[in-house]
């Protein structure tokens, strides 16, 4: 039975740990550039997913879409394709090719179709399947995420409880390369429940690698609270990159608290602080145009940016309402014309990137 995968530029490291995990049951995944049979497998966000809609409803093939959209609307997505997988992909999808191959009729867990729906059983061990195959990809390191943001999907698709790649299967991966870089929901999180960090879990992984580290930079990103002297000092050590990549979202304190962010102002400006004393550039996001910001709180925010710009670089996003998160269904305020002028000015400098005014960039890059 040919199986072959879709090539989606966002959906890189999916295919490198899907084709791996698929490898371990004798299947392995043909990338192609359009469906053709047997079978074809797809992953989606709900960004890209309207482009593709309806090459998967015509596709003269069996058909399987996994991903962020298709966890988070599986019967939307099921009117159209033969199978959703529904959460993590690495034992269901080999489960359900088994299935396939043998023409049976099994419900497999983890996956809905028009006609039935069973839900996951389990979550995944990562060190049970291999980061990446041929096909090189990050090394995914952690799993799920404790906090519960309301414009994220990740504690929806990967639960709130932390799940992490032990170090020596990291060291595995990693060392196989010149560069390791990771993936990651909170890289300063590795080894630990996720709110209390445990430095001596990220040591102890820098001790295992032999090659130039990147660690907290995209795609493992960390969170404000987590950047101190101790983390700082691990990197300065440990790490090749000089800059941090980490979420701020918004400059009022109003807005982070009704977001569930976790962390508030004082946190971004500290890490900001901390970064620059330590010569490490700070990157930071934020978020404009959430439904329910006030102007000030726009303006908070647009203050916060130019404060942060001063002292590294910036990255701003307009706000999406993603399905499956608690402020799908709403729509993204406008922005204000200071809003526009200053990330323009800025990113005319060369101090902010981002899709401030197409969100939609951000998911094809």
């Amino acid at each position: 039975m040919w199986v072959n995968w879709r090539q989606i530029q966002a959906a890189r490291n999916s295919y490198a740990a899907l084709a791996a995990a698929c490898e371990l049951d004798g299947f392995s995944l043909r990338i192609l550039d359009h469906p053709e049979a047997d079978v074809t497998c797809y992953s989606l966000n709900s960004l890209n997913e309207p482009f593709y809609r309806d090459e998967i409803a015509g596709a003269d093939c069996i058909t399987i879409v996994g991903g962020p959209h298709a966890t988070a609307c599986p019967a939307e997505v099921a009117e159209y394709a033969d199978y959703v997988i529904v959460g993590e992909g690495e034992y269901t999808l080999p489960r359900l090719l088994e299935e396939i191959e043998r023409n049976g009729t099994e419900n497999i867990p983890g996956v809905t179709t028009r006609f039935h729906s069973e839900p996951a059983t389990s979550f995944v061990r990562l060190d049970a399947y291999p980061a990446f195959s041929d096909k090189q990809g990050f090394v995914e390191i952690s799993r799920g995420c404790p906090f519960a943001c309301g414009y994220c999907q990740t504690p929806q698709i990967f639960c709130h409880c932390m799940r992490h790649r032990s170090i020596d299967a990291v060291a595995k991966f990693a060392n196989r390369y010149e560069h390791a870089r990771f993936v990651s929901p909170n890289a300063f999180a590795y080894g630990s429940d996720g709110i209390h960090p445990r430095w001596e879990k990220i040591e102890a992984l820098f001790k295992k690698l032999h090659n130039k580290i990147y660690f907290g930079t995209f795609p493992s990103e960390v969170r404000p609270e987590f950047i101190c002297k101790e983390s700082l000092s691990l990197v300065n050590r440990y790490c090749t990159n000089t800059k941090l990549h980490f979420g701020a979202q918004s400059g009022s304190d109003a807005v982070l608290e009704r977001l569930h962010r976790g962390h508030n102002v004082d946190d971004v400006i500290h890490a900001v602080t901390l970064c620059t004393e330590s010569g490490i550039t700070p990157v930071v996001d934020f978020i404009v145009g959430f439904p329910f910001e006030s102007d000030d709180e726009q303006l908070a925010t647009v203050n916060l940016i130019r404060q942060v710009a001063r002292f590294g670089k910036v990255h701003v996003h307009r706000f999406i309402p993603l399905p499956g998160t608690p402020l799908a269904g709403t729509t993204a305020r406008p922005l204000l014309k200071e809003t526009e002028k200053v990330c323009g000015n800025l990113a005319l400098s060369g101090r902010l990137t981002g899709s401030w005014t197409d969100p939609e960039i951000r998911f094809f890059r």
